[in-house]
């Protein structure tokens, strides 16, 4: 037997290489002589560079950038073999970075989002995959842009830092200062959404409430960011607001796709193909992965629904164990997973679940094996 795991962490309790740990422990009671394959995985939000890193055998970098409030830190990304580097805007520009109490995208910037780039570039990759999820921004990729080399001017010649609160002053954009590395280096944005730059459903009024925007702010910054696609559209010749997942990250998706001519992927897929996913699939038996929790959401763009697809073009069963189900769990089953089991056993608070979280999941893969092994059993008779 070949198993292969694969599973996303269940976010605040287990990580995807706990688990996998606790798959191949609980594997082989039941099948001694199993194989065991375990790979990270994620889907472009938090743990993307963990994950490829471990999978495909990279290293770390550090590199001092700036903050979301440009305070000085250290932040790492991952580079791979044949000069390839994978970044998480997170790490440099992320929610979390900031505290509670001073969260307002007015004033935050992905300036350090665009050192980390550069960071890259001059350690000679040359081709980069960005993980945009869980921004502190929205100031439309303007601040990464900035640390690149690209000059936002007012309508006095000033340069502009690159914040929220500047997309409605931008009046001039310089290009002779980007990066010269930029025009000979692939770069791919890995994304699981694909709002738009603008309106009801694009980058401020979407996810701005969550970055500290009260409705008032997120007027003048909706303001600002048709401001800026509009100075986009004149200036370079790219409407930005027809680009789907241009509002993704406060808009850094625009500002990569429309000054670094990135790719827009799905983060599954990318992180898939950087570790290799289908090779490890030949000769596989079965697949186990899953998340913390499978809802509707789960077959757009997640781990389940990505790793499911690839398994079904293969010919190989998929499952998932998951820590709950939501509304919607059984759209996976289009995604090539064949079944799903719940480590939540019993009526219980979500906190005393995250805090038996090892316990409860080792029970789960335990009667997942047993279910295989009597499946087998049925086959012979």
């Amino acid at each position: 037997m070949k198993f292969i795991f694969a599973s996303d962490s269940f976010k605040g309790s287990l990580t995807s290489e706990k688990i996998n740990c606790i798959l191949e422990e609980e594997a082989h009671k039941i099948f001694p002589d199993a194989v065991c394959i375990g790979v990270p995985a994620a889907d472009g939000g938090e743990g993307t560079v963990d994950a490829v890193v471990c999978a495909a055998g990279g290293v770390y970098e550090k590199a001092a950038v700036r903050g979301p409030l440009f305070e000085k830190r250290e932040a790492v990304y991952g580079v791979l073999s044949g000069n390839r580097a994978v970044i998480e805007m997170a790490a440099a520009s992320g929610l979390p970075l900031v505290p509670a109490e001073k969260r307002n995208p007015w004033n935050t910037t992905s300036y350090g989002t665009g050192e980390l780039i550069r960071h890259a570039l001059d350690r000679g990759c040359r081709e980069i995959a960005i993980a945009i999820g869980g921004s502190a921004t929205n100031d439309g990729g303007m601040g990464a842009m900035r640390a690149l080399g690209v000059r936002f001017l007012d309508d006095g010649g000033h340069e502009l830092a690159g914040t929220g609160s500047d997309l409605e002053r931008v009046e001039r954009i310089d290009l002779s200062g980007l990066h010269p590395a930029v025009c000979e280096t692939e770069f791919m944005v890995m994304c699981d959404v694909n709002n738009p730059l603008l309106g009801k459903s694009g980058a401020t009024y979407t996810f701005g409430p969550q970055k500290g925007a009260d409705e008032a702010m997120l007027e003048k910054l909706e303001a600002g960011m048709c401001h800026y696609a509009g100075i986009l559209r004149e200036q370079l010749g790219t409407d930005p607001s027809k680009m789907p997942g241009a509002g993704a990250a406060g808009g850094l998706g625009a500002a990569l796709m429309v000054f670094l001519n990135a790719k827009l992927q799905s983060g599954i897929e990318t992180v898939l193909d950087l570790i290799g996913f289908d090779a490890l699939l030949e000769g596989a038996d079965l697949v186990i992965t899953g998340e913390g929790r499978m809802d509707w959401q789960s077959a757009h763009g997640k781990v389940p629904a990505g790793i499911g697809s690839r398994c079904r073009k293969k010919g190989v069963p998929a499952v998932a164990i998951v820590g709950g189900l939501g509304k919607g769990a059984e759209d996976i089953y289009a995604h090539g997973i064949e079944s799903m089991m719940t480590t939540v056993n019993g009526i219980m608070p979500l906190k005393e679940a995250m805090e038996q979280a090892e316990s409860l999941y080792r029970d789960a893969a335990e009667r997942t094996f047993r279910l295989l092994r009597t499946g087998m059993e049925l086959r012979k008779k």
